[in-house]
């Protein structure tokens, strides 16, 4: 009985330390703005810490509150959010460097993935950098890591491309990239996959190797290697749905 009662005490001790170095890790923590990533697909990708920050942030920037309010209550977070997303930043960014100097401390997500990556953040992010508040990214979910290493393409050194433009400059930035030696990644949306491959096969040649990776960290995963004629085949026959990440080998030597 005695043991018991001495393993209680130091468990509530343990608590209690545990707490308090949450509140002083606070402290410390607080006035600087975090970028959280957020699960892609599986929540379980969700991380502990990133759980942690978003409960001791004073306000999160989410880029759609209703999509972010899901993720939010499925882990008992009850954060005010603030909605920050690329049709608004430009007006919040001020105010949210105003409420870090006061002394706050502000978390910023996206609806899925890293913030910044192909979504907002980048100003909010240059704000604060400009400003002198400290900014922390933590590690996290990102669709294009994990489909440029399943692509099976070389992946010592890549380029990051994002969406291509849909209409003024598209040809311009494709013929550019006919060159680049290193592993090419894009994003796209699963309506112009097809279009953009017989685009990049038209100038990169037909026989260039690429990877479609669909759906990452979700039900339904996917990807699909060949060349550019044999995915433009594929996905002629098979009808692409969900998020998109294209990977092309680069240009060999």
């Amino acid at each position: 009985m005695v043991v018991q009662l001495n393993l209680k005490t130091s468990k509530r001790m343990n608590n209690t330390t545990k707490t308090s170095a949450n509140q002083s890790k606070h402290d410390t923590e607080g006035t600087k703005l975090y970028v959280v990533p957020t699960p892609i697909g599986n929540l379980e990708d969700m991380t502990f810490r990133a759980i942690r920050i978003l409960k001791i942030a004073d306000l999160i920037l989410a880029e759609d509150t209703r999509t972010s309010g899901f993720l939010l209550k499925h882990f008992e977070i009850k954060t005010p959010m603030q909605s920050h997303h690329k049709f608004n930043e430009h007006k919040t960014v001020e105010n949210v460097v105003q409420r870090i100097k006061s002394g706050q401390t502000v978390a910023l997500i996206s609806d899925a993935g890293t913030p910044a990556i192909s979504d907002p953040g980048f100003l909010v992010v240059r704000q604060c950098v400009e400003n002198g508040i400290e900014v922390e990214c933590l590690p996290g979910a990102t669709a294009f890591v994990p489909a440029l290493v399943a692509s099976g393409l070389p992946n010592d050194r890549f380029c990051f491309e994002g969406f291509l433009p849909q209409k003024k400059g598209r040809q311009t930035k494709i013929n550019d990239l006919a060159s680049e030696k290193r592993t090419m990644i894009f994003y796209e949306s699963p309506f112009r996959l097809l279009k953009t491959l017989t685009q990049l096969s038209e100038v990169f040649g037909n026989d260039r190797k690429a990877s479609v990776s669909r759906e990452i960290s979700k039900i339904f995963e996917e990807t699909q290697r060949g060349t550019l004629v044999e995915l433009i085949q594929h996905f002629t026959e098979h009808n692409p749905k969900g998020e998109i990440v294209l990977i092309v080998a680069g240009l060999e030597e």
